[in-house]
């Protein structure tokens, strides 16, 4: 595998694991127990916590694109069809 195909794989596979991953932990302000002001959405999160989602998605996202990359370098079944 060429490196560009790899990082385009990997681009590809933590924007998928980041949307995944985006809602865990999320409270907005009436399940915190906070009030919200006039004019500010009620559903918004409390906290959003982006810097460690970011980090949860890179570990996961590298174990995926792992996963990814072993089953091209060997040639697993179910990846290249059955035919080797």
């Amino acid at each position: 595998m060429k490196i560009g195909t790899a990082i385009a794989i990997y681009f590809v596979v933590w924007w998928i694991v980041l949307f995944a991953i985006l809602p865990w932990g999320v409270k907005n302000a009436h399940e915190a127990g906070e009030t919200t002001l006039e004019g500010n959405e009620p559903g918004a999160p409390v906290q959003h916590q982006m810097g460690k989602k970011a980090l949860i998605t890179t570990v996961v996202a590298a174990v995926v694109f792992a996963i990814i990359y072993f089953a091209i370098l060997y040639g697993w079944p179910w990846v290249s069809g059955g035919a080797q």
